[in-house]
């Protein structure tokens, strides 16, 4: 691991490939699963707030659980995450195209210009996932069988997990933080640990 700014990165972020697979995948990150986004308490209240503006793109199951759960639950691991249906499944935020796949309601709103909030950070992210402790924050690759198509794709592209999500992670830590993760990446190939 190395540490960039109080942010311990795995090195797996700099080493492994990963570029989404759509075609393959039809985004089941967003309808398997035993709890949904991890959600900031931010992120939360953001929600609540355009929630009126998406809620008629929402599927009629997920309406049904937002009216009677709410947007959001406390998971398994004690967690704030978006509300899934049932114990396993889909996020209440997922709605399908015919093909099938699955897609985000926040972010279709978000690309059409209706809200200025993309979409949880931990779904903008994925497969990285950011476990916050008092000093400092872990930065980790998930490892999803699901996944294992975007793993095929990365690298065929030759695109590191860290290349793939440039956009998200300076998002996230700014574009100061990722130049730094980007200096590191060159450090890594360039010494074996």
């Amino acid at each position: 691991m190395i540490d960039i700014d109080s942010k311990i990165v795995h090195f797996d972020i700099f080493r492994k490939c990963f570029a989404c697979d759509l075609s393959k995948c039809k985004g089941r990150c967003c309808i398997e699963g035993d709890s949904g986004a991890p959600l900031e308490i931010e992120e939360e209240k953001t929600l609540k707030k355009i929630l009126p503006i998406i809620y008629n793109t929402l599927t009629t199951e997920g309406k049904e659980i937002i009216d009677i759960k709410g947007i959001s639950m406390i998971d398994v691991e004690g967690e704030l995450t978006t509300t899934i249906y049932g114990e396993k499944g889909a996020c209440v935020f997922a709605q399908y195209k015919e093909d099938g796949t699955a897609y985000c309601t926040i972010e279709k709103a978000w690309e059409e210009g209706l809200i200025d909030f993309r979409k949880p950070i931990s779904c903008h992210l994925y497969p990285i996932r950011i476990k916050k402790y008092s000093s400092f924050d872990a930065v980790n690759y998930n490892v999803w069988d699901i996944c294992k198509d975007a793993v095929i794709l990365g690298e065929k592209k030759n695109i590191n997990i860290y290349e793939f999500l440039k956009e998200p992670l300076i998002r996230k830590y700014g574009e100061e933080w990722y130049n730094e993760a980007c200096i590191a990446a060159e450090y890594l190939k360039e010494t074996p640990i």
